[in-house]
């Protein structure tokens, strides 16, 4: 509803109707933790025997309602309320009208709610939604674990902790000294980072890995990363990374750090996109379409999307703003960002004069 900045929910009635059902969805959506503002009648000014609303008016003898949940203009927390919470405030309605009409009330079982069976105790229903037992008491404001059969448990939402970027499950066969080796770290940072007492792991532990800041020939690992693609960036080769890091195999964990082959540099690379042709992506960075193709190996200037080509080393350092050029496009060409350039470059606007040389890295 939009009603230039209200809060809370209401429910409009019709005038051949009591409002015992809707001060009930209002009560329902109170318990709900939404705010209630009133149970109304409103005549048509045309004519003060009919209903304003066509929803009431051309209803026929029924009882007709109209429940506005909140306000899309609300200055309060109406918004959100409904984004996050409009399931509970749709059974809240539906437990209402079975009050009204004097049924037993029994919710679809699900993640809101659950129906006491027999041999169901409080432990038992924490368990099956992987709550713990005082939160599933503090939800429904008991105050001892008695049950009876039939009863309607609300089923608290616990807000899980969004999981650590630089985090180790353990493995069998895993030891700290492994661990701590693959990721370039020590036994003792693992132990005190985690709070050990003793180097002993279990399977499935979860181990937090300190983080460690690159130095010298490094490289840590990010999501999409494969040995395959780092050898291929730095001018070395699988084994050679293999054998540097003492790895047993060749799966990574985002955030291993990478010790790089001493002689290893970057090699420029650029991923071939929708569009894309030899002589744009030679213009772009500063080379030739003959330069490419002898770098790449290639007998053709057909292109396929996804394919990885290297750049001369002096390629992507610099690049020569031309006529038609945008930050945007350039950051595209170059697969980097606008702000990363206007970083590099001291920039204050995006405006660009032809002739203008920019960093690209």
């Amino acid at each position: 509803m939009d009603t230039r900045g209200g809060d809370g929910a209401e429910v409009i009635y019709a005038l051949r109707n009591k409002d015992t059902l809707s001060n009930l969805i209002l009560t329902e959506l109170e318990n709900e933790g939404q705010n209630i503002r009133k149970a109304y009648q409103r005549r048509l000014p045309s004519d003060t025997s009919k209903d304003y609303y066509f929803m009431q008016r051309n209803t026929g003898d029924t009882e007709s309602i109209t429940v506005e949940y909140g306000f899309l203009d609300s200055t309060g927390d109406d918004i959100s309320q409904l984004k996050n919470n409009w399931e509970n405030y749709a059974e809240a309605v539906v437990r209402a009208i079975i009050e009204y009409l004097n049924l037993t009330y029994v919710p679809v079982e699900g993640a809101n709610y659950y129906t006491v069976k027999s041999g169901d105790s409080l432990w038992s229903i924490a368990k099956k939604y992987n709550i713990s037992v005082p939160d599933l008491k503090d939800a429904n404001g008991l105050t001892s674990s008695m049950l009876t059969i039939g009863d309607v448990l609300k089923i608290p939402v616990i807000e899980k902790e969004e999981p650590k970027e630089n985090v180790y499950v353990v493995k069998r066969g895993d030891s700290l000294y492994k661990i701590a080796q693959n990721y370039d770290t020590t036994v003792s940072e693992i132990m005190k980072l985690n709070n050990l007492t003793s180097t002993s792991l279990s399977i499935g532990q979860i181990l937090e890995i300190p983080v460690v800041t690159p130095t010298g020939n490094t490289y840590t690992v990010k999501s999409g990363d494969s040995l395959y693609k780092i050898a291929q960036n730095y001018n070395t080769t699988v084994n050679e990374l293999v054998s540097l890091n003492n790895l047993s195999s060749t799966a990574l964990s985002i955030g291993q750090v990478l010790k790089l082959p001493s002689t290893s540099s970057a090699v420029n690379t650029y991923t071939v996109k929708s569009g894309d042709n030899l002589y744009e992506i030679a213009r772009v960075n500063n080379t030739t379409v003959s330069q490419l193709m002898n770098l790449n190996n290639l007998s053709s200037t057909l292109l396929s999307i996804g394919q990885v080509l290297k750049l001369p080393n002096n390629s992507s350092s610099t690049y020569t703003v031309k006529s038609g050029d945008s930050l945007y496009k350039i950051a595209q060409s170059n697969n980097t960002t606008v702000s990363e350039l206007m970083k590099l470059n001291n920039l204050g606007t995006t405006v660009l004069s032809i002739g203008q040389v920019l960093k690209l890295n």
